[in-house]
């Protein structure tokens, strides 16, 4: 089974190096990183990544907009990394609304203790996106053996275009009396 490929993005080196660290397992391959969501959408297509971890405060391009681009150019498993200010709040809510499957927390126990479970917490997400059928990947269709060309437009009668869908069954001519 071949590795789940994730890229990294983030404006800090250190966040950078420090996600790349977390992730390391045998069945997950950092295949790159990027400064910005600008070097990440030039990034996505060399990489291929199965899983892109994106920041959500960055300079040229937040990871908002960078989230909204990947999403509608190159569709694919996107985990937030947010810090728990009330903005970053916000914007992982709108992050999921966009399309991002998930989210971390970024805070300051980056640098304590409590790596090792979100070290764990990391792993495990990224492990579940790569399961998620939303982004499964999945072999190219069969090509077309003939175009597909769409059927004529059949013509309707007269009284299905003067009465909508509901076609008389017989027509009565009568006459009044007298």
């Amino acid at each position: 089974m071949d590795p789940i490929r994730v890229l990294i993005v983030d404006d800090s080196p250190f966040m950078r190096k420090a996600l790349e660290r977390m992730l390391q397992a045998p069945d997950i391959a950092v295949v790159g990183s990027a400064r910005d969501g600008l070097d990440a959408l030039e990034k996505i297509p060399q990489l291929n990544p199965d899983i892109v971890t994106l920041d959500v405060e960055m300079p040229r391009l937040d990871g908002l907009g960078c989230l909204k681009r990947i999403m509608a150019e190159m569709p694919r498993a996107v985990l937030m990394v947010s810090s728990l200010t009330q903005e970053g709040a916000q914007a992982t809510l709108e992050a999921l609304a966009l399309g991002a499957l998930d989210f971390i927390p970024k805070e300051s126990s980056f640098a304590n203790q409590a790596i090792l479970q979100i070290q764990q917490d990391l792993q495990e997400k990224v492990r579940k996106l790569a399961r998620s059928p939303r982004f499964r990947k999945s072999p190219a269709p069969p090509p077309l053996l003939r175009p597909i060309v769409p059927a004529p437009a059949q013509a309707r009668p007269w009284h299905a275009q003067a009465y909508g869908r509901l076609a008389p069954s017989a027509c009565l001519g009568l006459k009044s009396p007298g």
